[in-house]
């Protein structure tokens, strides 16, 4: 079963809670999403690292119930 765009926010402001997220459904699938997420805790990380940080806060959906999210990561300006 997909994830619908308000799951994948949700579970990302769990473990990210200043996060500022915009999820678009990419081919109106609900298995297509691209992510921007603002966050002063990406700040001084590599794009790797912040990457590694959505990972962590979707508890291992990727690949599975969300079969493709781009993302887009930055700290505030």
């Amino acid at each position: 079963m997909p994830m619908n765009a308000s799951d994948i926010e949700r579970m990302i402001k769990s473990d990210i809670p200043d996060a500022e997220v915009t999820i678009r459904d990419l081919a109106g699938d609900g298995d297509h999403y691209a992510a921007e997420i603002v966050s002063e805790s990406f700040r001084g990380k590599s794009r790797v690292q912040q990457h590694q940080m959505v990972y962590k806060a979707l508890q291992g959906n990727m690949g599975g119930e969300l079969h493709a999210l781009a993302l887009q990561t930055s700290a505030p300006k």
